[in-house]
């Protein structure tokens, strides 16, 4: 085979013409069905776009495979300075497009005081393959418990044409800089050394407390 992707054939045999075509088809063949037998490496990718990231994203929404927050091992990203403002026990509206499709889910999650506070990335159930361990499908808090906001989100076995968004409801607290995390979990894909099954975008927040409501003290710093 590896003759035949470099260009190397054998010369046809003079008593049979079809000899080298014959053998240069078969083990074609076998090259395909070869490729079938193992899963295909597909790197899902998706892209924040509101609230406004706290990394430059490319079209992509790279740097994204480095947890909690996006980046690479070899690349930390470049921070975009932008601190969104949002008020404390309302909805914040969610919009992001998957670039690159792959089956999975999403998950959103909030830190106060330190981006300690964020949850592990969803356990995820795995098989394995000649290629290492291979994702099934993931954990899902079917009632979201703080950190998370909200899990499960955009559910979805085909690629989206259009952006996902959804609204989640902010606890009512103060904060100058908090962390808003959605990370996205990817079901039928290999282990990445940096980020597991899972990407990661995050957005800084500056929240202010509604006064006609009561402060959500279960929060850190409340």
């Amino acid at each position: 085979l590896s003759a035949i992707a470099k260009g190397r054939f054998s010369r046809p045999d003079p008593y049979n013409p079809c000899g080298g075509n014959m053998r240069t088809a078969r083990l074609l063949t076998v090259a395909i069905l070869l490729a079938g037998v193992a899963p295909a490496l597909a790197n899902a990718h998706f892209k924040l776009l509101e609230p406004a990231s706290w990394l430059a994203e490319d079209n992509r929404g790279d740097p994204q495979k480095l947890g909690p927050c996006g980046g690479t091992s070899a690349s930390a990203g470049t921070p975009s300075g932008i601190v969104g403002q949002a008020v404390g026990g309302s909805k914040l509206h969610i919009k992001l497009m998957e670039t690159i499709y792959h089956p999975g889910f999403y998950r959103v999650a909030l830190a106060v005081k330190s981006r300690e506070e964020l949850p592990p990335d969803p356990v995820a159930v795995t098989r394995e393959t000649e290629k290492g361990p291979w994702s099934v499908s993931g954990a899902i808090q079917s009632a979201p418990q703080r950190p998370v906001l909200a899990d499960g989100l955009f559910i979805h076995k085909a690629k989206p044409a259009d952006p996902y968004e959804t609204d989640v409801q902010l606890p009512n607290i103060n904060c100058e800089k908090c962390t808003l995390q959605i990370v996205q979990f990817m079901e039928e894909h290999g282990y990445n050394k940096d980020g597991g099954y899972t990407y990661h975008h995050c957005a800084d927040l500056k929240i202010t407390a509604d006064p006609a409501r009561p402060i959500d003290k279960g929060w850190p710093g409340q």
